[in-house]
Protein backbone atom coordinates (compact mmCIF):
# COMPACT_ATOMS: atom_id res chain seq x y z
CA UNK A 1 0.00 0.00 0.00
CA UNK A 2 3.01 2.26 0.64
CA UNK A 3 4.42 1.82 -2.53
CA UNK A 4 1.18 2.28 -4.39
CA UNK A 5 1.08 5.65 -2.26
CA UNK A 6 4.64 6.23 -3.09
CA UNK A 7 4.46 5.88 -6.89
CA UNK A 8 1.38 7.81 -6.90
CA UNK A 9 3.36 10.90 -5.18
CA UNK A 10 6.18 10.50 -7.45
CA UNK A 11 4.23 10.58 -10.76
CA UNK A 12 2.20 13.61 -9.58
CA UNK A 13 5.42 15.47 -8.16
CA UNK A 14 6.91 14.24 -11.95
CA UNK A 15 4.02 15.80 -13.86
CA UNK A 16 4.15 18.90 -11.83
CA UNK A 17 7.56 19.40 -12.76
CA UNK A 18 6.96 18.79 -16.20
CA UNK A 19 4.54 20.98 -16.71
CA UNK A 20 6.30 23.90 -14.97
CA UNK A 21 9.26 23.56 -16.95
CA UNK A 22 7.10 23.40 -20.26
CA UNK A 23 5.38 26.72 -19.07
CA UNK A 24 8.60 28.27 -18.49
CA UNK A 25 9.91 27.19 -22.14
CA UNK A 26 6.67 28.01 -23.66
CA UNK A 27 7.10 31.86 -22.16
CA UNK A 28 11.05 31.80 -22.78
CA UNK A 29 10.38 30.78 -26.50
CA UNK A 30 6.77 32.54 -27.38
CA UNK A 31 8.46 35.78 -28.56
CA UNK A 32 10.04 34.28 -31.47
CA UNK A 33 7.29 31.55 -32.40
CA UNK A 34 5.51 32.41 -35.51
CA UNK A 35 1.46 33.76 -34.75
CA UNK A 36 0.92 29.99 -36.39
CA UNK A 37 3.32 27.94 -33.97
CA UNK A 38 1.63 29.86 -30.72
CA UNK A 39 -1.45 28.83 -32.12
CA UNK A 40 -0.85 25.36 -32.34
CA UNK A 41 0.57 25.76 -28.81
CA UNK A 42 -2.23 28.06 -27.79
CA UNK A 43 -5.03 25.07 -29.02
CA UNK A 44 -2.82 22.08 -28.10
CA UNK A 45 -3.65 23.23 -24.35
CA UNK A 46 -6.95 24.13 -25.04
CA UNK A 47 -8.71 21.75 -25.86
CA UNK A 48 -12.18 22.40 -27.35
CA UNK A 49 -15.17 20.99 -28.54
CA UNK A 50 -13.90 20.56 -32.29
CA UNK A 51 -16.24 22.34 -34.82
CA UNK A 52 -17.87 20.49 -37.20
CA UNK A 53 -18.70 21.78 -40.80
CA UNK A 54 -22.09 23.02 -40.80
CA UNK A 55 -22.35 23.07 -44.82
CA UNK A 56 -24.68 19.83 -44.41
CA UNK A 57 -27.12 21.61 -42.31
CA UNK A 58 -26.45 25.40 -43.40
CA UNK A 59 -26.40 25.97 -39.05
CA UNK A 60 -23.36 28.12 -38.31
CA UNK A 61 -23.72 28.68 -34.77
CA UNK A 62 -20.87 27.12 -33.93
CA UNK A 63 -18.75 28.69 -35.82
CA UNK A 64 -20.19 32.31 -35.50
CA UNK A 65 -19.95 31.09 -31.50
CA UNK A 66 -16.21 30.57 -32.01
CA UNK A 67 -15.32 33.44 -33.61
CA UNK A 68 -16.98 36.59 -32.78
CA UNK A 69 -15.56 36.98 -29.00
CA UNK A 70 -12.05 37.18 -31.00
CA UNK A 71 -13.00 40.32 -33.89
CA UNK A 72 -12.85 43.83 -32.34
CA UNK A 73 -14.30 46.73 -32.92
CA UNK A 74 -11.82 49.76 -33.90
CA UNK A 75 -12.32 53.15 -33.56
CA UNK A 76 -9.64 55.83 -35.45
CA UNK A 77 -9.07 59.48 -34.57
CA UNK A 78 -7.80 61.76 -37.32
CA UNK A 79 -6.43 65.10 -37.20
CA UNK A 80 -7.65 67.72 -39.39
CA UNK A 81 -3.94 67.50 -40.92
CA UNK A 82 -4.71 64.27 -42.12
CA UNK A 83 -7.95 64.75 -43.39
CA UNK A 84 -6.99 67.87 -45.62
CA UNK A 85 -7.57 65.83 -48.89
CA UNK A 86 -10.59 63.87 -48.21
CA UNK A 87 -14.18 65.02 -49.83
CA UNK A 88 -15.69 65.22 -46.84
CA UNK A 89 -13.51 67.94 -45.30
CA UNK A 90 -14.18 69.81 -48.53
CA UNK A 91 -17.81 69.32 -48.53
CA UNK A 92 -17.57 70.52 -44.82
CA UNK A 93 -15.27 73.46 -44.96
CA UNK A 94 -17.83 75.03 -47.76
CA UNK A 95 -20.84 74.31 -45.13
CA UNK A 96 -19.39 73.75 -42.02
CA UNK A 97 -21.93 75.94 -40.29
CA UNK A 98 -24.48 73.24 -41.26
CA UNK A 99 -22.58 70.71 -38.38
CA UNK A 100 -22.51 73.68 -35.34
CA UNK A 101 -19.16 74.33 -36.38
CA UNK A 102 -17.34 77.12 -38.50
CA UNK A 103 -14.85 76.26 -41.32
CA UNK A 104 -11.63 76.07 -40.12
CA UNK A 105 -12.54 74.80 -35.98
CA UNK A 106 -13.34 71.51 -37.16
CA UNK A 107 -13.34 68.65 -34.24
CA UNK A 108 -11.10 65.57 -35.22
CA UNK A 109 -12.70 63.48 -37.37
CA UNK A 110 -13.13 59.36 -36.47
CA UNK A 111 -13.54 56.14 -39.04
CA UNK A 112 -14.23 52.44 -37.68
CA UNK A 113 -13.49 49.33 -38.83
CA UNK A 114 -12.69 45.93 -37.47
CA UNK A 115 -9.72 43.29 -36.35
CA UNK A 116 -9.09 40.13 -35.38
CA UNK A 117 -6.93 38.63 -32.16
CA UNK A 118 -4.81 36.23 -33.74
CA UNK A 119 -2.73 35.76 -30.42
CA UNK A 120 -3.99 35.83 -26.70
CA UNK A 121 -1.34 38.55 -25.89
CA UNK A 122 -3.19 41.09 -27.94
CA UNK A 123 -1.51 41.01 -31.73
CA UNK A 124 -4.69 42.16 -34.15
CA UNK A 125 -4.83 41.87 -37.52
CA UNK A 126 -6.43 44.84 -39.80
CA UNK A 127 -6.33 46.70 -42.67
CA UNK A 128 -3.70 48.93 -43.54
CA UNK A 129 -6.25 51.42 -44.53
CA UNK A 130 -8.10 51.25 -41.64
CA UNK A 131 -5.10 52.44 -39.34
CA UNK A 132 -3.32 54.19 -42.03
CA UNK A 133 -2.58 58.18 -40.67
CA UNK A 134 -5.00 57.77 -37.88
CA UNK A 135 -3.78 59.75 -34.46
CA UNK A 136 -5.64 57.40 -32.42
CA UNK A 137 -6.43 53.99 -32.20
CA UNK A 138 -9.23 52.79 -29.87
CA UNK A 139 -10.00 48.62 -29.78
CA UNK A 140 -13.13 47.59 -28.07
CA UNK A 141 -13.53 43.83 -27.54
CA UNK A 142 -16.83 41.49 -27.66
CA UNK A 143 -16.85 41.86 -24.25
CA UNK A 144 -16.81 45.59 -24.22
CA UNK A 145 -13.64 46.26 -22.88
CA UNK A 146 -11.82 48.87 -24.45
CA UNK A 147 -7.94 49.56 -25.00
CA UNK A 148 -5.34 52.06 -27.45
CA UNK A 149 -3.20 50.55 -29.65
CA UNK A 150 -0.17 50.48 -31.11
CA UNK A 151 1.10 49.75 -34.86
CA UNK A 152 3.57 47.64 -34.57
CA UNK A 153 3.98 47.91 -38.83
CA UNK A 154 2.17 47.85 -42.00
CA UNK A 155 2.71 46.78 -45.61
CA UNK A 156 0.35 48.99 -47.84
CA UNK A 157 1.11 46.59 -50.42
CA UNK A 158 -1.18 43.89 -49.14
CA UNK A 159 -3.39 46.17 -47.07
CA UNK A 160 -2.54 44.69 -43.70
CA UNK A 161 -1.36 45.68 -40.37
CA UNK A 162 -0.49 44.67 -37.36
CA UNK A 163 -1.78 46.62 -34.14
CA UNK A 164 -1.14 45.16 -30.64
CA UNK A 165 -3.03 46.05 -27.08
CA UNK A 166 -1.70 45.19 -23.97
CA UNK A 167 -3.71 42.40 -22.53
CA UNK A 168 -3.48 38.90 -21.90
CA UNK A 169 -5.84 35.73 -22.18
CA UNK A 170 -7.68 36.96 -24.85
CA UNK A 171 -9.76 34.59 -27.12
CA UNK A 172 -8.48 33.81 -30.75
CA UNK A 173 -9.40 32.92 -34.00
CA UNK A 174 -7.68 30.14 -35.48
CA UNK A 175 -6.02 30.33 -38.81
CA UNK A 176 -7.15 28.38 -40.96
CA UNK A 177 -5.44 27.50 -44.75
CA UNK A 178 -6.91 29.75 -47.65
CA UNK A 179 -5.28 27.66 -50.35
CA UNK A 180 -7.93 24.71 -49.44
CA UNK A 181 -10.68 27.01 -49.99
CA UNK A 182 -12.99 26.56 -52.78
CA UNK A 183 -15.33 28.33 -55.11
CA UNK A 184 -18.80 27.70 -53.85
CA UNK A 185 -18.45 26.83 -50.31
CA UNK A 186 -19.91 28.27 -47.59
CA UNK A 187 -18.04 30.93 -45.56
CA UNK A 188 -19.01 34.00 -42.46
CA UNK A 189 -18.07 37.42 -42.37
CA UNK A 190 -17.66 38.71 -38.81
CA UNK A 191 -16.61 42.79 -38.51
CA UNK A 192 -18.27 45.87 -37.20
CA UNK A 193 -20.68 47.28 -40.24
CA UNK A 194 -21.99 50.59 -39.87
CA UNK A 195 -20.86 50.37 -36.74
CA UNK A 196 -23.09 47.72 -35.52
CA UNK A 197 -20.54 45.78 -33.58
CA UNK A 198 -20.52 42.13 -34.18
CA UNK A 199 -22.48 41.34 -37.20
CA UNK A 200 -22.25 37.93 -38.56
CA UNK A 201 -23.28 36.89 -42.39
CA UNK A 202 -23.14 34.44 -44.75
CA UNK A 203 -22.60 33.77 -48.52
CA UNK A 204 -20.13 31.37 -50.41
CA UNK A 205 -16.90 31.70 -51.72
CA UNK A 206 -17.71 33.76 -55.59
CA UNK A 207 -14.05 33.19 -57.10
CA UNK A 208 -10.06 32.95 -55.62
CA UNK A 209 -7.10 34.92 -56.77
CA UNK A 210 -8.94 38.29 -57.76
CA UNK A 211 -6.87 41.30 -58.69
CA UNK A 212 -9.52 44.42 -58.60
CA UNK A 213 -6.92 46.95 -58.63
CA UNK A 214 -7.81 48.79 -55.79
CA UNK A 215 -4.91 48.67 -54.09
CA UNK A 216 -2.49 51.56 -55.34
CA UNK A 217 -5.25 53.37 -56.80
CA UNK A 218 -7.30 56.44 -55.38
CA UNK A 219 -10.95 55.82 -54.34
CA UNK A 220 -12.16 58.73 -56.46
CA UNK A 221 -15.66 57.89 -55.29
CA UNK A 222 -16.56 57.59 -58.81
CA UNK A 223 -19.60 55.58 -60.19
CA UNK A 224 -16.81 53.86 -62.84
CA UNK A 225 -15.21 52.45 -60.04
CA UNK A 226 -17.23 50.18 -58.55
CA UNK A 227 -14.55 48.56 -56.16
CA UNK A 228 -14.29 50.62 -52.94
CA UNK A 229 -12.58 49.82 -48.96
CA UNK A 230 -15.04 48.70 -46.21
CA UNK A 231 -13.96 51.43 -44.06
CA UNK A 232 -15.37 55.19 -44.40
CA UNK A 233 -11.96 56.64 -44.80
CA UNK A 234 -10.22 57.11 -48.25
CA UNK A 235 -6.95 55.82 -48.63
CA UNK A 236 -3.59 56.82 -50.45
CA UNK A 237 -2.35 53.06 -51.87
CA UNK A 238 0.91 51.46 -52.32
CA UNK A 239 2.52 50.60 -55.61
CA UNK A 240 3.92 47.11 -56.19
CA UNK A 241 0.38 45.63 -54.77
CA UNK A 242 -0.27 42.03 -54.43
CA UNK A 243 -4.00 41.26 -55.15
CA UNK A 244 -5.36 37.31 -54.43
CA UNK A 245 -8.27 38.32 -53.25
CA UNK A 246 -10.85 35.59 -51.91
CA UNK A 247 -14.58 36.88 -53.74
CA UNK A 248 -17.72 36.30 -51.60
CA UNK A 249 -21.40 37.16 -51.51
CA UNK A 250 -21.00 37.70 -47.45
CA UNK A 251 -22.69 40.90 -47.43
CA UNK A 252 -19.80 42.96 -46.04
CA UNK A 253 -20.30 46.84 -45.63
CA UNK A 254 -18.21 50.29 -44.54
CA UNK A 255 -16.85 49.27 -40.96
CA UNK A 256 -16.23 45.68 -41.96
CA UNK A 257 -12.95 46.88 -42.91
CA UNK A 258 -10.06 44.21 -41.30
CA UNK A 259 -12.40 41.97 -40.04
CA UNK A 260 -12.85 37.58 -40.79
CA UNK A 261 -14.12 35.47 -43.20
CA UNK A 262 -13.87 32.40 -41.51
CA UNK A 263 -14.99 28.85 -43.07
CA UNK A 264 -17.40 26.59 -41.36
CA UNK A 265 -15.32 25.18 -39.01
CA UNK A 266 -14.21 28.50 -37.47
CA UNK A 267 -11.16 28.54 -39.13
CA UNK A 268 -9.93 32.11 -40.60
CA UNK A 269 -9.19 32.09 -44.09
CA UNK A 270 -9.11 36.08 -44.76
CA UNK A 271 -9.14 39.22 -43.84
CA UNK A 272 -11.93 41.46 -45.45
CA UNK A 273 -10.92 44.96 -47.61
CA UNK A 274 -12.84 45.83 -50.11
CA UNK A 275 -16.26 45.82 -51.67
CA UNK A 276 -17.87 45.90 -55.28
CA UNK A 277 -20.40 48.70 -55.02
CA UNK A 278 -21.18 52.10 -56.78
CA UNK A 279 -22.98 53.22 -53.57
CA UNK A 280 -20.09 52.82 -51.10
CA UNK A 281 -22.43 49.49 -49.43
CA UNK A 282 -23.22 46.48 -50.31
CA UNK A 283 -24.08 45.65 -53.53
CA UNK A 284 -23.72 41.76 -53.94
CA UNK A 285 -19.64 41.31 -53.70
CA UNK A 286 -17.09 41.88 -51.50
CA UNK A 287 -13.12 40.84 -51.43
CA UNK A 288 -10.82 39.50 -48.47
CA UNK A 289 -6.84 39.02 -48.54
CA UNK A 290 -6.04 35.21 -48.42
CA UNK A 291 -5.17 34.10 -44.51
CA UNK A 292 -2.01 32.31 -46.25
CA UNK A 293 -0.58 35.77 -47.55
CA UNK A 294 -1.62 37.21 -44.51
CA UNK A 295 0.46 34.48 -42.03
CA UNK A 296 3.51 35.59 -43.96
CA UNK A 297 3.35 39.67 -43.91
CA UNK A 298 2.04 39.51 -40.13
CA UNK A 299 4.98 37.21 -38.70
CA UNK A 300 7.60 39.62 -40.88
CA UNK A 301 6.32 42.60 -39.48
CA UNK A 302 5.93 41.32 -35.92
CA UNK A 303 10.08 40.19 -36.53
CA UNK A 304 11.98 42.58 -38.36
CA UNK A 305 9.12 45.39 -38.60
CA UNK A 306 8.49 45.29 -41.79
CA UNK A 307 8.01 42.88 -44.80
CA UNK A 308 11.15 40.91 -46.34
CA UNK A 309 10.09 40.62 -49.39
CA UNK A 310 11.49 38.70 -52.69
CA UNK A 311 11.25 39.24 -56.41
CA UNK A 312 11.05 37.61 -59.42
CA UNK A 313 12.91 40.28 -61.57
CA UNK A 314 10.13 40.36 -64.10
CA UNK A 315 7.50 42.61 -65.91
CA UNK A 316 4.81 40.93 -67.71
CA UNK A 317 1.66 40.98 -69.47
CA UNK A 318 -0.71 39.19 -68.81
CA UNK A 319 -2.25 37.33 -71.76
CA UNK A 320 -5.49 37.28 -73.04
CA UNK A 321 -7.25 36.90 -76.46
CA UNK A 322 -6.44 40.56 -76.70
CA UNK A 323 -2.98 40.83 -75.66
CA UNK A 324 -2.06 37.72 -77.33
CA UNK A 325 -3.04 39.23 -80.92
CA UNK A 326 -0.98 42.87 -80.12
CA UNK A 327 1.65 40.48 -79.46
CA UNK A 328 1.60 38.67 -82.49
CA UNK A 329 1.43 35.12 -80.33
CA UNK A 330 -1.15 32.19 -79.91
CA UNK A 331 -0.80 31.53 -76.45
CA UNK A 332 -3.91 33.23 -74.78
CA UNK A 333 -3.18 32.11 -71.05
CA UNK A 334 -0.22 32.77 -69.25
CA UNK A 335 2.14 35.73 -67.96
CA UNK A 336 4.44 36.97 -71.06
CA UNK A 337 7.54 38.19 -70.54
CA UNK A 338 8.41 41.80 -71.33
CA UNK A 339 11.45 42.35 -69.45
CA UNK A 340 14.05 41.30 -66.81
CA UNK A 341 15.43 42.97 -64.45
CA UNK A 342 19.16 43.21 -65.02
CA UNK A 343 20.92 40.71 -61.34
CA UNK A 344 17.32 39.61 -60.71
CA UNK A 345 16.43 35.97 -59.86
CA UNK A 346 14.65 35.27 -63.06
CA UNK A 347 17.82 36.10 -65.26
CA UNK A 348 19.90 34.45 -63.14
CA UNK A 349 18.10 31.37 -63.69
CA UNK A 350 17.94 31.75 -67.26
CA UNK A 351 14.61 33.33 -68.40
CA UNK A 352 14.32 35.06 -71.35
CA UNK A 353 12.07 37.91 -72.80
CA UNK A 354 9.02 36.28 -75.01
CA UNK A 355 8.88 33.32 -72.42
CA UNK A 356 5.42 32.71 -71.48
CA UNK A 357 5.10 31.65 -67.62
CA UNK A 358 2.44 29.11 -67.91
CA UNK A 359 2.99 27.65 -63.95
CA UNK A 360 4.11 27.97 -60.92
CA UNK A 361 4.75 25.29 -58.64
CA UNK A 362 3.04 22.98 -60.93
CA UNK A 363 -0.38 25.24 -61.37
CA UNK A 364 -1.50 26.85 -63.62
CA UNK A 365 -1.41 30.48 -64.23
CA UNK A 366 -4.27 32.37 -65.41
CA UNK A 367 -3.75 35.72 -63.93
CA UNK A 368 -0.89 37.65 -62.73
CA UNK A 369 -2.09 37.30 -59.27
CA UNK A 370 -1.04 33.32 -59.45
CA UNK A 371 2.11 34.06 -59.28
CA UNK A 372 2.07 37.35 -57.42
CA UNK A 373 0.23 35.87 -54.28
CA UNK A 374 2.81 32.66 -54.35
CA UNK A 375 5.90 35.13 -54.75
CA UNK A 376 4.18 37.22 -51.44
CA UNK A 377 4.73 34.44 -49.31
CA UNK A 378 8.32 34.00 -49.72
CA UNK A 379 11.03 35.52 -48.37
CA UNK A 380 14.53 37.08 -50.06
CA UNK A 381 16.89 33.44 -50.93
CA UNK A 382 13.67 31.48 -51.44
CA UNK A 383 13.38 29.48 -54.85
CA UNK A 384 10.14 29.07 -56.43
CA UNK A 385 10.00 26.71 -59.45
CA UNK A 386 8.52 28.33 -62.56
CA UNK A 387 7.44 26.56 -66.10
CA UNK A 388 7.51 28.43 -69.12
CA UNK A 389 6.61 27.62 -72.98
CA UNK A 390 9.72 28.97 -74.91
CA UNK A 391 9.61 27.65 -78.90
CA UNK A 392 6.08 25.99 -78.18
CA UNK A 393 8.06 23.60 -75.02
CA UNK A 394 7.42 23.79 -71.66
CA UNK A 395 10.55 24.64 -70.03
CA UNK A 396 11.52 24.24 -65.80
CA UNK A 397 13.09 26.89 -63.73
CA UNK A 398 14.24 27.19 -60.26
CA UNK A 399 14.17 30.88 -59.60
CA UNK A 400 15.92 32.25 -56.56
CA UNK A 401 13.77 35.47 -55.31
CA UNK A 402 15.98 38.63 -54.88
CA UNK A 403 15.58 41.58 -52.31
CA UNK A 404 14.09 44.46 -53.42
CA UNK A 405 16.68 46.78 -54.62
CA UNK A 406 14.77 49.97 -53.33
CA UNK A 407 12.51 49.30 -50.11
CA UNK A 408 9.36 51.01 -49.66
CA UNK A 409 9.23 53.35 -46.78
CA UNK A 410 6.23 53.42 -45.21
CA UNK A 411 4.66 55.03 -42.64
CA UNK A 412 1.16 55.72 -40.45
CA UNK A 413 1.11 57.21 -36.17
CA UNK A 414 -1.00 58.87 -33.50
CA UNK A 415 -1.44 61.84 -31.13
CA UNK A 416 -2.48 61.73 -26.86
CA UNK A 417 -0.54 61.61 -23.67
CA UNK A 418 -0.84 57.65 -23.38
CA UNK A 419 2.20 55.25 -24.71
CA UNK A 420 0.50 53.98 -27.44
CA UNK A 421 -1.04 56.80 -28.76
CA UNK A 422 3.05 58.37 -28.53
CA UNK A 423 4.70 55.54 -29.83
CA UNK A 424 2.34 55.41 -32.85
CA UNK A 425 2.62 59.45 -33.46
CA UNK A 426 6.85 58.64 -33.41
CA UNK A 427 5.63 56.29 -36.48
CA UNK A 428 7.91 54.08 -36.57
CA UNK A 429 8.82 49.86 -36.21
CA UNK A 430 11.70 49.02 -34.69
CA UNK A 431 14.21 45.87 -34.02
CA UNK A 432 16.86 45.86 -31.50
CA UNK A 433 20.55 45.58 -33.18
CA UNK A 434 22.01 42.56 -34.14
CA UNK A 435 26.02 42.26 -33.07
CA UNK A 436 27.32 43.28 -36.51
CA UNK A 437 24.79 45.97 -36.51
CA UNK A 438 26.35 47.15 -33.66
CA UNK A 439 29.88 46.80 -34.61
CA UNK A 440 29.35 48.68 -37.57
CA UNK A 441 28.44 51.56 -35.82
CA UNK A 442 30.54 50.96 -32.79
CA UNK A 443 27.81 51.14 -30.29
CA UNK A 444 26.62 49.21 -27.00
CA UNK A 445 22.68 49.70 -27.16
CA UNK A 446 20.11 51.07 -29.60
CA UNK A 447 17.29 50.12 -32.35
CA UNK A 448 17.51 49.56 -35.54
CA UNK A 449 14.61 51.94 -37.90
CA UNK A 450 12.37 49.21 -40.08
CA UNK A 451 9.74 51.40 -41.31
CA UNK A 452 9.12 55.22 -41.00
CA UNK A 453 5.13 56.35 -41.82
CA UNK A 454 3.85 59.19 -43.40
CA UNK A 455 3.23 62.49 -41.75
CA UNK A 456 4.73 61.92 -38.39
CA UNK A 457 7.67 62.39 -36.15
CA UNK A 458 10.53 60.16 -37.70
CA UNK A 459 9.32 61.56 -41.01
CA UNK A 460 9.13 65.06 -39.85
CA UNK A 461 12.73 64.75 -38.57
CA UNK A 462 13.80 62.88 -41.56
CA UNK A 463 14.84 59.94 -39.95
CA UNK A 464 15.09 57.47 -42.55
CA UNK A 465 14.54 53.30 -42.86
CA UNK A 466 18.00 51.92 -41.54
CA UNK A 467 19.15 54.66 -38.97
CA UNK A 468 20.23 53.23 -35.54
CA UNK A 469 18.00 55.07 -32.29
CA UNK A 470 20.79 54.71 -29.30
CA UNK A 471 18.71 57.01 -26.91
CA UNK A 472 16.34 59.02 -26.28
CA UNK A 473 16.03 61.65 -23.65
CA UNK A 474 19.34 61.05 -23.32
CA UNK A 475 18.38 57.48 -21.58
CA UNK A 476 19.51 53.88 -23.54
CA UNK A 477 17.32 52.43 -25.79
CA UNK A 478 17.69 48.46 -26.55
CA UNK A 479 14.00 47.62 -27.10
CA UNK A 480 10.20 48.91 -28.05
CA UNK A 481 9.68 48.43 -24.49
CA UNK A 482 12.64 50.51 -23.57
CA UNK A 483 10.84 53.58 -25.99
CA UNK A 484 7.92 53.04 -24.05
CA UNK A 485 9.11 53.36 -21.16
CA UNK A 486 10.62 56.84 -22.13
CA UNK A 487 7.85 58.44 -23.77
CA UNK A 488 5.69 57.62 -20.79
CA UNK A 489 7.25 59.88 -18.72
CA UNK A 490 7.71 62.69 -20.56
CA UNK A 491 8.13 66.00 -19.45
CA UNK A 492 7.06 69.06 -21.34
CA UNK A 493 6.46 67.43 -24.63
CA UNK A 494 9.93 67.32 -25.72
CA UNK A 495 11.80 64.31 -27.18
CA UNK A 496 15.42 64.17 -28.34
CA UNK A 497 16.35 61.65 -30.48
CA UNK A 498 19.79 60.59 -30.52
CA UNK A 499 21.12 58.20 -32.69
CA UNK A 500 23.07 57.32 -36.55
CA UNK A 501 22.04 57.83 -40.04
CA UNK A 502 22.34 54.72 -42.12
CA UNK A 503 25.31 56.36 -43.68
CA UNK A 504 27.22 56.45 -40.21
CA UNK A 505 26.65 60.12 -39.72
CA UNK A 506 25.14 61.09 -35.91
CA UNK A 507 22.22 63.14 -34.97
CA UNK A 508 20.61 64.46 -32.34
CA UNK A 509 16.93 65.76 -33.64
CA UNK A 510 14.71 67.61 -31.42
CA UNK A 511 10.85 67.26 -31.10
CA UNK A 512 7.95 68.77 -29.24
CA UNK A 513 4.88 66.07 -29.10
CA UNK A 514 1.85 68.35 -29.48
Amino acid sequence: MKKIGLTLLTAFVGGAMALGAYKVIESKYSDNMSFEDKQKVYFTSNKSTPIVSSTGSLDFTEAAAAVTPAVVYIRTTYSNESQGNSKQDRFEQMFGDMFGQSPGARAPQMASGSGVIISNDGYIVTNNHVVEKADKITVATNDHRQFEAKVIGTDPNTDLALIKINATDLPIVKLGNSDEVRVGEWVLAVGNPFNLTSTVTAGIVSAKGRNINIIGNDDNGDDSNPFGRTSNQNRRKANKAIESFIQTDAAINPGNSGGALVNTKGELVGINAAIASHTGSYEGYGFAIPVNLAKKVLNDIKKYGNVKRGFVGVSFVELNPDAAQKLGISNTVGLYVDSLVEGGGAAAAGLKKGDIINKVEGTTVYESSDLQERVGRLQPGDKINLTVLRDGKEKNFAVTLKADATPATNRTAAVSKSAEELFNKLGASFQPLTPAQKSKFHVNSGVFVTQVREGRMFDSLEIPVGSIITSINKLPINSVTDIDKVITNLRNGNLVVSGYYPDGTNFNNRFQIQ
